[in-house]
């Protein structure tokens, strides 16, 4: 039996040996505890490097021909897409679990604290390698009770309320993906995923479930596993439970990067074979990805609070993460996964450190000389503006002199070059608010950005596809399932080109007021926009009197004479 099966009962050795002792020697046993966590990371180094020279490794504890062994279906499928997730996970885990020993101490839940980290990387990794449909389940509902444990401080009553808010939301999403499981095996006969995938592609099944209404079987499974992605990664309109958690300790949020909050990304990618015999749920997936990219980034852009900055990011990118799987692009996906989770799990834990530092501040907030105002520098801005508008023809000539590839064969290639340009605008366009610098460095600062984003999506589009989807034939399928209809994909890339443009314009002209006044109706426009993204668009309210609504009509119901035979 290969030893790859200690790897995630390391963790939970960390767990235990937090948990046994006396209290006085608590401090160094929690020390101790980050022993087994810094093996799971290094073991699952060594099994990444196994998997990808030797090919996966499959250990399982029933016979799946057996129906009387299916009761407990336990076992481990590790293959490069889980060996990635692993390295994560006990990465992040380990770094969450060091922090947390030094910054929850004298906390007064702080032993279980530290022991529901161990238990939660146990968990994660159990997950990822799981063997199949049901193991996946289980492993993930299990995350669902822990994110409402790891609130921790529950003798808070809005903490206690996230707590319960982020139980009853994720239990929606794990009741469609226990439904979207029920139905597979009802379907297909099987929750083994290779055998599953066969099934689905070799007998097409098509159902109604609705009169006049039909779709294959794949479709339904998929997007009701969808819904259960879409709950875990807190996609719109199910996101509310992640601003609402952030009461929790600082190191919960960076331990969130280490699978939980992009599990749907995971999860996907996973079933990649199923969606890619699902146009619809791809559809589905880029229209929430998207809208959830759309509502996080302009909502964090409205927040005066460090959490719930950092917390709407996270929303956005994983739209982002969600939108890409939506496009066929799954390789792209887990790579923004691992991107996102490694620097968001070390903004959060910076971020503990900043809410430390504030709270020792015998001045609140501390006073400091007012800071300059920006000044316009128009090297500054005429480098990023070129940059931008040439960065295409850069990444042309890089793609197809440097490195050879061959990037306009498809649909899907082109979404690989657009999200280069966009990433880099983004970056660029943050650089022109550097204060105290001087021009000439922020725009150099401005051609490196430029040209590490551009390799580094390049190597995501070719060799991390490449080392995660070996078959070219069976990347060009996904891309090919997802592509949109030609003028709508088209319009989609002008007018965010468009919006790009018009940003960078619009920067200038409020840098430069007095010679490009902006017309009053545009301020009042951006005025009411902030005021409703502050707001986070009033669904918390929303959410509130629909939840009460519900229990008016529970109790009637409960009180009525058909209610009391029940």
């Amino acid at each position: 039996m290969s030893l790859a099966i200690l790897i995630p009962l390391l963790p939970l050795l960390a767990t235990v040996i937090v948990l046994v002792g006396e209290p006085e020697t608590q401090r160094e046993r929690s020390r101790l505890g980050a022993l087994p966590l810094a093996a799971a990371f290094v073991g699952s180094l060594i099994t990444l490097v196994l998997v990808a020279s030797e090919g996966a490794i499959t250990i399982r504890f029933y016979d799946p021909s057996s129906i009387a062994n299916l009761a407990l279906p336990l076992g481990f499928h590790i293959d490069r897409l889980s060996a990635v997730m692993m390295v994560l996970i006990s990465g992040v885990g380990a770094i969450v679990y060091g922090y947390s020993v030094n910054y929850m101490f004298q906390d007064r839940g702080y032993r279980r604290f530290l022991a529901l980290i161990g238990f939660t990387t146990f968990v994660l990794l159990c997950m990822v390698s799981s063997i199949n449909l049901v193991m996946l389940f289980v492993f993930w509902q299990l995350l669902s009770y822990l994110l409402a444990l790891l609130a921790h401080n529950l003798a808070h009553a809005a903490t206690l309320e996230g707590a319960f808010r982020t139980f009853t939301l994720l239990r929606v999403g794990d009741v469609a993906f226990l439904a979207g499981i029920v139905l597979a095996h009802a379907l297909y006969g099987t929750i083994e995923f290779h055998e599953l995938f066969s099934r689905a592609a070799e007998t097409p099944i098509t159902l109604s479930p609705l009169p006049g209404i039909e779709m294959t079987g794949s479709t339904a499974v998929t997007l009701l596993i969808f819904i259960g992605a879409m709950s875990k990664s807190a996609q719109f309109p199910l996101h509310i439970w992640l601003p609402q958690s952030l009461y929790a300790p600082t190191p919960v949020h960076a331990l969130l990067h280490a699978g939980i909050i992009n599990a749907g990304g995971f999860l996907i990618n996973r079933l990649a074979p199923l969606y890619g015999l699902s146009p619809p749920s791809l559809h589905v997936a880029f229209v929430i990805g998207t809208l959830t990219a759309f509502m996080g980034a302009s909502m964090m852009l409205a927040q005066n609070d460090i959490k719930k900055t950092l917390g709407f990011s996270t929303i956005g990118q994983m739209g982002y993460m969600i939108m890409e799987c939506g496009l066929g692009a799954f390789a792209l996906a887990i790579f923004h996964l691992l991107a996102h989770g490694l620097f968001k799990a070390t903004v959060f834990l910076n971020c503990g450190n900043v809410i430390h530092k504030a709270r020792q501040e015998p001045l609140v907030p501390p006073t400091r000389p007012a800071a300059e105002e920006i000044k316009f520098s128009r090297l500054t801005w005429t480098t990023g503006f070129f940059t931008i508008l040439l960065m295409p023809l850069i990444i042309l000539l890089a793609a197809h002199g440097a490195l050879q590839i061959h990037m306009l064969d498809s649909q899907g290639s082109v979404i690989f070059l657009f999200f280069i340009w966009v990433t880099s605008t983004q970056a660029i366009l943050t650089l022109t608010r550097l204060r105290g610098v001087a021009s000439w460095k922020v725009s150099g600062a401005m051609l490196l950005i430029l040209l590490f984003v551009v390799f580094t999506y390049l190597f995501a589009a070719e060799r991390f596809t490449e080392f995660l989807y070996p078959d070219r034939a069976e990347v060009a399928a996904y891309f090919k399932a997802a592509a949109l209809p030609g003028p709508l994909f088209d319009g989609i890339v002008v007018m965010t080109t468009v919006l790009i443009v018009l940003g960078w314009f619009y920067l200038y002209a409020r840098t430069r007021r007095e010679r490009m006044p902006i017309p009053p109706w545009v301020e009042r426009v951006r005025a009411s926009l902030y005021l409703l993204f502050m707001n986070r668009l009033y669904l918390d309210v929303a959410y509130s009197k629909l939840g009460a609504a519900i229990m008016r009509q529970a109790y009637r119901f409960d009180r009525s004479r058909l209610g009391r035979m029940l």
